[in-house]
């Protein structure tokens, strides 16, 4: 079942960066998020002394900034009772304005206080959030409100206005119906799980055997099951998770880039197969309507996302790993962007944006 966890991540900050950066935009202006019938002709107006003015859109308050959340979980949802876990996090920073905005991950091992269960690798508050008394049958959505309660306590964030909950299911479907994607490939990779058709590698005493599907430095053109692929790396890597966290916000920005390329901001015809690529692989969490943060983001274009890497370190006793921290550069962008001043720390540390 690891093969299912593959990209969700990635199709968490799509769902998000995609669908509100105006994936349905079109929806808003017309007032639904679906296509409907031709309406009946009503009778005509009666006429008014009072000039009429439309009121404003929904969203149209919303000035920022925006803190949102994209989780990707490892539910194994063919597992009665399997607790989830966020396999990869990212987080979306849009400034005031809204009109620029940075994209960075946190590790999946790494250490933060959990309330009421300690230190812990921040996957794990995901699955012990998630716990229902007398139930047996694990809650996501508590999973949530555990894992952000957590990482507010960390990064210094005091609200995350809106999050994306998504398991695997629908990147692959996602990546293909728009024709697959291109992004620059910045370092040799191999993979452990795939051949170069696309069929999976057996697993022969623990490990997988066999040729295998590599994804060479340079501009290459990515189907569904490739992008999955490529994002899930991390063994034979230089840095290991935080390679593979940069290369899934690639796969974002190239993501976000198709679509807007291929119209899908402003042809309601085209939306409906992509929403439908992630099914019920998507939950959204948030106070306000995601509608409304489609209107509100509807002009922040991949261009105006900064794609930040954060620096980190293992750590442990003696031989025994516990997990993960960041840098102090890297802690210092997160604390950085909680007081607002994430432009000038890339200013002086432009070492953190992703080439």
């Amino acid at each position: 079942m690891r093969n299912k966890r593959v990209g969700i991540a990635v199709a968490g900050a799509v769902a998000v960066a995609l669908l509100a950066g105006g994936g349905i935009a079109w929806a808003v202006r017309s007032g639904s998020d679906k296509p409907t019938a031709t309406p009946t002709p009503a009778a005509p107006p009666t006429p008014s002394a009072e000039p009429t003015t439309p009121p404003p859109s929904p969203g149209a308050d919303i000035d920022g900034p925006l803190d949102l959340l994209l989780i990707g979980v490892d539910t194994r949802v063919s597992i009665p009772g399997w607790e989830p876990h966020a396999d990869a996090i990212m987080l979306l920073h849009v400034e005031r304005g809204l009109e620029k905005a940075y994209l960075y991950s946190l590790p999946r091992d790494l250490r933060v206080k959990v309330p009421g269960h300690g230190n812990r690798k921040v996957t794990e508050a995901m699955s012990v959030g998630s716990r229902v008394s007398g139930n047996k049958q694990p809650s996501t959505e508590k999973g949530y409100q555990l894992l952000s309660k957590s990482l507010s306590g960390y990064t210094g964030i005091k609200q995350f206005q809106a999050g994306a909950i998504l398991n695997f299911g629908g990147l692959d479907k996602l990546t293909d119906e728009l024709g697959g994607i291109d992004l620059v490939v910045d370092q040799r990779v191999e993979s452990r799980h795939r051949k170069p058709d696309g069929s999976l590698r057996p697993l022969r005493g623990g490990d997988y055997i066999g040729p295998q599907a590599v994804y060479q430095p340079g501009r290459r053109h990515l189907t569904g099951w490739q992008a999955i692929d490529y994002a899930r790396q991390r063994y034979g890597l230089p840095d290991g998770d935080y390679d593979r966290q940069r290369h899934q916000r690639q796969l974002v920005g190239a993501l976000l880039t198709k679509a807007l390329g291929e119209g899908f901001d402003t042809d309601p015809a085209k939306v409906g197969p992509l929403i439908e690529a992630l099914g019920d692989t998507f939950v959204y969490v948030g106070g306000r309507k995601p509608l409304e943060y489609a209107y509100a983001l509807r002009n922040l274009s991949p261009d105006k996302i900064t794609r930040v890497s954060l620096p980190g370190r293992g750590v442990g006793r003696g031989s025994g790993y516990l997990g993960e921290q960041l840098t102090a550069e890297g802690k210092g962008f997160v604390e950085a962007v909680a007081d607002g001043r994430a432009a000038a720390y890339l200013a002086k540390h432009p070492q953190l944006v992703d080439k």
